[in-house]
């Protein structure tokens, strides 16, 4: 039976009322938001700045104090006010919003005065024109020139006077923003210098807590020795590696509290000061026995690491040795061959068995000569680098210089000489025969009346054309003194060789002036005459038999060459590069050749970094050879 029609009125309108509720809740949300978001229009967005302006930062009113110091007798902990990141972005961004409004504000108003001058001016200008005309008045071309003018210079006026004064403005800013920058870092600065007094009290705890538990008898577990040992695992792990006071965590001043605890408990426990007095001397002298240890292992290190040839120079030799013995005959000649025995060119020495060295070397000499061609350089080594040696200056021929390199396994007359010596250093820089090569110069050039010798740990700075015109007065040797106590290189006759010998405190002077290798001019000729060959032969004879100088050739050298030496000027050789690091700058610059001497050779990774780019600006090494070798600057 179908529903009567009253009951489908109820139910139609039933489903309507539920549809208008449900419409209802719908739209009204969208009114809502869209009269919330009004703001988003240029009106509405305007207003909501305004009411958003009306809200003032009021920042926390607490201020940073600076930690009071404390006293011995008691330690406190700072009271510990933590800020908010927050905070301090907030009140920078306010400080500098404010900054900029005044400075725009300023700016704004100066326009705005240089506005209004500008437009009375122009005014006043036409008022005149108009009443000029108005009583009929007229203006010849001269007088409205004159009226422009003087309205125009009024102007620039105003206008250099407005700049004037904005300049002023931003002056004083400036300065001002400096001076505040200036105080700042002198406060930190000052702050900072006073902020590793913790540190070091709680470095001092330790060490007396350990002289407390020397006291303790040996396999001791008592509550004392418990105690102080866990202070101190603890002492030492808030200490760490901190430096400043700032480095230390916030648990540092209990800690140290709870350690001064333990002390004053092993103070009671172990009263008698002289005791302690003993046993913290007796600590002292054993850490100042580890320090000479470890200088002692350092030194020996060092030395080891200069006497070692690097991996990369092994590298480089072996490379050019096997590239060397590649090439036929023809081709490891040398050009200029006429060149190598002619008195009249410069001539120029190195002995060497590093291949790098004696490219500096030679490459500082040419690239600093005025004229290179008439440069001839012998470069003599043994038999073990020859190969290297001959093959690096076949590729990298010096310009337009003569090179000459020479084996010294193939001097027969070598062999006649007892060179024998039995030397008490395993450095080779003392025992290598090519060191005392230097002792036999008139044998190896025979046809050659001068000659300058190198060490291979030089670097030419300068053109050195200037000695051959030196007057040697009939010395041999041309040398740098090295008696001047105020330098770094000084040495006196004593230092090397021993006057407590009768032979030796007759024949020398213990005073004399010593002098130094590196760079030396030699008088062949004047060293024939005297026969020093012989006169090094004898000294060497006798110095194998008892104790006359140290090990190395510079104490031969001082007495072969006694009495027969000419002084050169400073200008020509700076030393120390290779021991002291603190050469003058200035003399280096100013050095026509400056000397790598001491155990950090500037090939080495214990080179000094204040003085290995003089030696490595003349090695190419984006050469590919060098590369292979992993040889870098």
């Amino acid at each position: 039976m179908p529903p009567p029609p009253t009951m489908k009125k109820i139910r139609r309108w039933q489903r309507t009322l539920i549809l208008a509720l449900l419409s209802l809740s719908v739209v009204a949300p969208l009114i809502f938001v869209s009269h919330r978001l009004n703001f988003l229009t240029p009106d509405g967005r305007r207003d909501f700045l305004d009411d958003l302006s009306s809200f003032a930062y009021k920042p926390d009113p607490l201020k940073l104090n600076a930690i009071e110091q404390e006293s011995a007798e008691e330690l406190e902990e700072p009271k510990q006010v933590v800020y908010k990141e927050n905070d301090f972005g907030v009140a920078i961004s306010n400080n500098s919003e404010r900054t900029n409004d005044s400075e725009d504000s300023l700016t704004d108003g100066s326009r705005s005065n240089l506005l209004e001058v500008n437009v009375s001016e122009v005014d006043h200008h036409e008022r005149q024109v108009e009443e000029a005309q108005q009583r009929g008045l007229s203006l010849t071309d001269g007088d409205k020139r004159n009226l422009n003018e003087t309205v125009m210079h009024n102007l620039d006026i105003s206008t250099n006077s407005q700049s004037t004064r904005s300049e002023n403005i931003e002056v004083g800013d400036k300065q001002s923003d400096r001076k505040a920058t200036r105080r700042h870092q002198n406060s930190r600065s000052q702050y900072r210098k006073v902020t590793n007094h913790k540190v070091e009290e709680i470095k001092d705890q330790i060490v007396r807590a350990r002289a407390y538990l020397s006291f303790a008898p040996p396999g001791s577990n008592s509550h004392l020795v418990k105690e102080l040992k866990l202070r101190i695992k603890d002492m030492e792990r808030v200490a760490g590696e901190a430096t400043y006071d700032s480095d230390l965590p916030r648990s540092a001043l209990q800690k140290m509290r709870h350690m001064e605890a333990s002390l004053s408990k092993a103070n009671r426990a172990f009263p008698d000061c002289s005791s302690m007095a003993s046993k913290l001397r007796a600590m002292n002298h054993n850490v100042e026995e580890q320090l000479r240890s470890q200088q002692r292992q350092a030194t020996y290190l060092v030395h080891l690491a200069a006497r070692t040839t690097p991996k990369g120079l092994h590298c480089l030799s072996m490379r050019l040795t096997a590239d060397y013995f590649a090439l036929g005959p023809e081709q490891r000649k040398f050009p200029n061959e006429n060149k190598f025995n002619d008195p009249k060119l410069y001539h120029y020495a190195v002995f060497s068995d590093n291949v790098l060295a004696s490219a500096v070397v030679v490459n500082s000499t040419v690239s600093a000569a005025k004229e290179e061609e008439k440069i001839v350089f012998h470069v003599v080594t043994n038999s073990l680098y020859f190969p290297a040696i001959s093959m690096w200056f076949l590729l990298n021929p010096p310009g337009s210089a003569t090179v000459h390199i020479q084996n010294m396994d193939n001097f027969k007359w070598l062999s006649k000489y007892s060179t024998s010596k039995k030397y008490d250093s395993n450095d080779p820089r003392y025992t290598s025969e090519l060191n005392y090569l230097r002792f036999y110069l008139p044998e190896i050039f025979p046809a050659l009346h001068k000659i300058v010798l190198f060490d291979h740990d030089v670097v030419v700075q300068q053109d050195l054309s200037g000695l051959w015109n030196a007057n040697m007065e009939g010395k041999v040797i041309g040398a740098v003194q090295t008696c001047e106590e105020s330098e770094s290189s000084f040495r006196r006759m004593n230092m090397l060789i021993n006057f407590s010998d009768p032979f030796i405190a007759k024949r020398f002077d213990v005073n004399a002036c010593t002098w130094a290798f590196g760079m030396n001019l030699f008088d062949l000729q004047q060293w024939r005459r005297h026969n020093l060959t012989a006169v090094y032969h004898k000294y060497l004879q006798m110095g194998s038999k008892r104790p006359l100088f140290n090990t190395g050739s510079l104490p031969l050298g001082w007495l072969t060459f006694y009495n027969k030496t000419m002084v050169l000027d400073r200008r020509w050789q700076v030393l120390g590069l290779g021991s002291d690091s603190a050469v003058d700058g200035n003399e280096i610059e100013q050095s026509a050749v400056i000397h790598y001497d001491g155990v950090r050779k500037p090939w080495l990774d214990i080179a000094m970094r204040r003085y290995k780019n003089y030696w490595t600006k003349f090695v190419n090494f984006d050469c590919p050879l060098l590369q292979r070798c992993n040889l870098q600057a």
